[in-house]
């Protein structure tokens, strides 16, 4: 361990269970890099990741932002392509920008496509899995309001999905942010995931939530003041 860790580690009560402000305040304090890190949360939920019925995946709006800058590319075509022009994306195109992502160009952090051009993208699948870039309609990416979209995710929206152990990351800010707004954007987060509950599980929903920065410790948060709520 290095002389940093060390030093974090000596801060860190790895038996207790933080609440958010103490954990943001305590992140903050042992930040030690010069570089602006981003704050992660971690919620295990209690659900089966091997049943595709009880997949959690969804999108929300952080309330202060990522304070990360964002990509967009919009595939459209016909009056939904001069809107996606209109839009603020970065990239806009229809079948020449399938050609140039078929030959590997992935340039981009969000790929927003309309229903029609569906059928047309379903062959970037090999590329576009992998990377997490395939459009989906649960997550908001598919739709025919380009401007909404584009608009909410330059703001801020975040895509989340569970991995296959049942355990949601997602990054919610920077550690610059104030401790309130960092609070606020994860309460967020919570409320989205417990909206999106499966009816099919069983027992505790949100079994553990980790908070952590992008070279910090990760502090291990009470989860009662999330569930107290609803």
């Amino acid at each position: 361990m290095s002389k940093r860790m060390l030093e974090i580690e000596k801060k860190v009560d790895r038996n207790k269970l933080y609440t958010l402000k103490e954990a943001i305040e305590l992140l903050k304090e042992v930040k030690k890099t010069k570089f602006d890190e981003t704050v992660e949360v971690h919620i295990s939920l209690g659900i089966d990741p091997k049943q595709s019925t009880q997949t959690v995946r969804g999108a929300v709006v952080l309330p202060h932002g990522t304070g990360k800058s964002v990509k967009i590319c919009v595939l459209a075509k016909g009056e939904k392509l001069k809107e996606a022009e209109q839009s603020g994306a970065d990239y806009v195109g229809s079948d020449e920008l399938i050609e140039k992502i078929a030959k590997g160009w992935t340039d981009f952090d969000v790929l927003i496509a309309t229903p029609d051009m569906m059928k047309d993208i379903a062959k970037l699948g090999k590329i576009l899995g992998p990377k997490g870039l395939m459009p989906n309609p649960k997550t908001g990416t598919v739709t025919s309001d380009i401007i909404k979209t584009v608009e909410e995710i330059k703001k801020g929206r975040v895509e989340f999905r569970n991995d296959s152990y049942g355990i949601v990351h997602c990054g919610v800010g920077k550690i610059s942010f104030e401790t309130e707004k960092l609070i606020e954007n994860i309460h967020a987060l919570i409320d989205a995931l417990i909206k999106l509950k499966p009816a099919q599980t069983k027992g505790m929903y949100i079994r553990n939530i980790y908070l952590s920065t992008t070279m910090g410790p990760s502090l291990k948060i009470n989860p009662s003041e999330f569930l107290a709520k609803k």
